[in-house]
């Protein structure tokens, strides 16, 4: 199943051995959850089985859930970045991992966090500091999908043959993703969150008051921006205010909390809409970001040399080339990729982009030719990226070798769905599958960070 909206998606292909491929992959994952109300990680252990030509998961044991630190800053605008580092440390200490074992994963800013002004930097510092194939990403689309996917809302659109909206409301921001055959197909955010609003000295009735028009301006958003006609069977939150939502917590931790939970569970029971209990709730998002996989291939690759690998941060362009036709044109090839670059402003770059390959038809020889010389054209000296959809990784990946002889780099991978501003990490070979991890994610900093 693959979501139609952007953000933290991981995938894995294979290295295409002909003889004998392992039929599981056990990956040691980290979910780190940077929120503007509290931040917390979760280490995982994932098996993926293969079926057919994929891996899907097969199983998720979770190892360690960390405290929940009330997220520090320095000030109005800036993350403490030595404390949150402090804290993320003490949790790898306290769950006996260390970074470099981590396979794959996600660091993610949430909420409000992610318009600090050093958000980035400390996204950047903590992904590297976290595990080998850590990524950080930000914005609210993101940790929509995480949250759905965490919380269980999915994996019960799924198994109920329902349509499923799941509410994450933060400290900042309040998420609602709408969950139907086993996938997001809608999301949206909202400036509603428990920690919006100073508290201190504030009467009872005016908490009441301030969380009453929060939870009506949720509604409002939900309630307008459903498509007509489209039945909801039932609601399931997530995120901090849920545990007051379900009456896990009753402590005042200085903000609206409580209030606003008491607002949105009165106004959803007047909707009358059912509610059910989430698989998670505060640690769905991160839960959500140690796991998210809804994809995995089976399919061959082609990585030369080896130390090309890890790479970070890659733009993704999706040239409009006809591979339909029976003759491919290297010119016509080239010029999609450069046309595309340009759209980007990635002309003049001077690191990797990844192409997007939807490969259609046969391999032939005269067809896989015209298409590498095209691609060799366009991007001259950089590092030759192509991620295919189909299972021609491997052998659009050789022909820059050993039949063109360019001296690029090549990563060549495949049974990937990308678009125009993703951005995707691939991690180095993994142990004894000779598969890859593929991020794709999206980096949604505000432009003056």
């Amino acid at each position: 199943m693959l979501s139609e909206q952007v953000g933290g998606r991981v995938f894995f292909s294979s290295s295409g051995r002909s003889l004998s491929e392992e039929d599981q992959i056990s990956l040691l994952t980290v979910g780190v959850d940077i929120g503007s109300s509290t931040s917390h990680l979760m280490f995982s252990r994932i098996v993926m089985e293969r079926l057919d030509s994929r891996y899907v998961v097969a199983s998720r044991e979770t190892l360690y859930e960390s405290d929940i630190l009330l997220t520090p800053f320095a000030n109005a605008d800036t993350i403490d970045a030595a404390a949150l580092g402090d804290f993320i440390a003490s949790q790898y200490r306290a769950a006996g991992v260390d970074p470099g074992t981590i396979d794959t994963g996600a660091l993610i800013l949430t909420g409000l966090a992610v318009k600090r002004q050093n958000a980035r930097a400390v996204g950047d510092l903590f992904s590297r500091d976290a595990g080998k194939m850590v990524a950080v990403s930000a914005g609210d689309s993101l940790e929509a999908i995480m949250a759905a996917h965490g919380s269980g809302a999915v994996a019960r659109s799924l198994r109920e043959s329902s349509t499923v909206l799941n509410l994450d409301i933060g400290g900042g921001t309040s998420k609602i993703a709408v969950c139907a055959e086993g996938k997001v197909v809608a999301q949206i955010a909202v400036e509603v969150g428990a920690r919006l609003v100073r508290t201190e000295g504030l009467p009872p009735s005016s908490r009441c008051a301030l969380a009453g028009g929060m939870a009506d301006r949720l509604m409002e958003t939900i309630q307008g921006w459903l498509p007509a006609g489209l039945h909801i069977d039932c609601i399931t939150v997530s995120g901090g205010v849920s545990e007051y939502f379900y009456e896990a917590e009753t402590r005042d931790f200085g903000d609206l909390g409580s209030e606003l939970a008491a607002a949105v569970r009165n106004r959803l029971r007047q909707w009358g809409v059912r509610i059910e209990s989430p698989e998670q709730r505060i640690r769905a998002t991160v839960i959500g970001a140690s796991q998210y996989t809804t994809q995995v291939s089976g399919g061959t690759i082609y990585v030369s040399p080896l130390t090309t690998l890890p790479l970070r941060n890659i733009p993704v362009i999706a040239p409009e080339m006809d591979l339909d036709r029976e003759r491919i044109e290297s010119d016509d090839v080239a010029k999609a990729v450069r046309e595309s670059m340009r759209r980007l402003d990635l002309t003049d770059s001077t690191t990797p982009i990844a192409v997007f390959v939807p490969w259609r038809g046969s391999a032939t020889f005269a067809r896989l030719d015209a298409f590498c010389r095209g691609i060799a054209e366009a991007l001259g000296n950089l590092p030759i990226v192509l991620a295919s959809d189909g299972d021609t990784g491997g052998l659009i990946g050789i022909h820059f070798h050993e039949e063109l002889q360019i001296p690029n780099a090549v990563v060549s991978i495949d049974n990937l769905e990308l678009r125009e501003f993703d951005y995707i990490d691939i991690g180095t070979l993994l142990d004894l599958s000779g598969a890859v991890p593929v991020v794709i994610k999206s980096l949604l900093f505000p432009a003056s960070i």
